[in-house]
């Protein structure tokens, strides 16, 4: 029997449309009733988890988050799935709120992961203040190297433009220009924004984006 997937959106709410239009791509389906079923909560009014963890000054995002994981596991969803790497920060709490299982997509990119030494993570400042990837890195044998702060300002203003929906050749150098400053054996796309964009142009080392490693398991558990 298959179960029904519950998507905590609208961080953004692009990446959220990205997340689904890969489920659909990514699922064996002949038909409309061969795919599965996938309830949204496209919320683009959670508290910024930037001005949260970062800059300090935002409300916590995660009581706006919890409630939606109960509305969701309410209205039917078997599992609840979040496509947004800064979101994860919150899963703790996300998870407690609710007894049906939240996908980990921190864990899953990992394990998806080339075996390499050195990962360059591509992803929003939160990630790295908060040590999200990179305390369960070194427990993986790895470890991550992030842009100085020169390059993870770049980085932000990408992530900006894309959530503004205004994207112009100069972001997508700067995204290149900021990947190909690390010194890495593999890069991870940590960022949903990021994923939007795809791996950066030039990059001759292996690119893993978490977002996809999210759809896998959600149709996998799903169908």
């Amino acid at each position: 029997m298959s179960a029904t997937a519950g998507v905590i959106g609208g961080m953004g709410p692009e990446a959220t449309v990205d997340f689904l239009r890969r489920i659909v791509a990514a699922t064996p389906a002949r038909d409309d009733e061969d795919h599965i079923r996938v309830l949204v909560d496209n919320n683009p009014k959670i508290p910024s988890r930037l001005a949260h963890l970062v800059l300090g000054t935002g409300e916590d995002p995660a009581p706006v988050l919890t409630a939606m994981a109960r509305g969701l596991q309410a209205q039917g969803a078997d599992f609840l799935a979040v496509p947004c790497n800064t979101a994860h920060h919150y899963l703790p709490q996300i998870a407690v709120s609710v007894s049906i299982p939240v996908l980990d997509m921190v864990a899953l990119a990992i394990a998806g992961l080339p075996a390499a030494r050195r990962i360059g993570m591509l992803a929003s400042p939160a990630v790295q203040k908060v040590g999200l990837y990179a305390r369960r890195l070194q427990e993986a044998g790895c470890g991550a190297v992030f842009p100085d702060a020169q390059g993870e300002a770049r980085m932000l203003g990408v992530i900006r433009a894309v959530k503004a929906g205004n994207v112009t050749a100069q972001h997508r150098r700067d995204y290149a220009q900021v990947a190909a400053a690390l010194e890495a054996d593999a890069y991870l796309i940590a960022c949903t924004e990021l994923s939007v964009l795809g791996a950066p142009d030039g990059l001759r080392k292996p690119a893993v984006d978490a977002l996809d490693a999210l759809v896998a398991e959600t149709v996998a558990r799903a169908i």
